[in-house]
């Protein structure tokens, strides 16, 4: 996986998991096109047992966001509010813009 339908800042929902986890929404932190995962602010989160580097540093357990496959999320429309797939538009000048499979509006 070369290439993602999800960028970093975008809103996204849960689309799989347990009854209480599935529709979370939550913003995008970062992005692995290489291992094609997300990872989402508030969703999968793991503790983490961390040792303090140097004087200042925070140590104990720690409670972070892991990372999530990203075929497992799916954009949320800002404008329709729904969840969508992303489809692609080529401008007069070249330019990609991404927008909404439903509403057509831009992401």
């Amino acid at each position: 996986m070369s290439k993602l339908h999800i960028k970093t800042g975008d809103t996204v929902v849960l689309l799989t998991g347990d009854a209480q986890d599935r529709k979370k929404t939550g913003k995008v932190l970062e992005v692995s096109p290489s291992e094609g995962k997300v990872i989402v602010e508030g969703i999968n989160k793991v503790k983490k047992h961390v040792k303090p580097r140097k004087a200042g540093d925070p140590s104990g357990i720690i409670e972070t966001e892991s990372a999530i496959l990203a075929c497992k999320v799916q954009i949320v429309c800002p404008k329709c509010n729904k969840p969508t797939r992303v489809g692609m538009v080529i401008n007069e000048d070249g330019s990609k813009n991404r927008v909404c499979k439903k509403c057509g509006a831009t992401l």
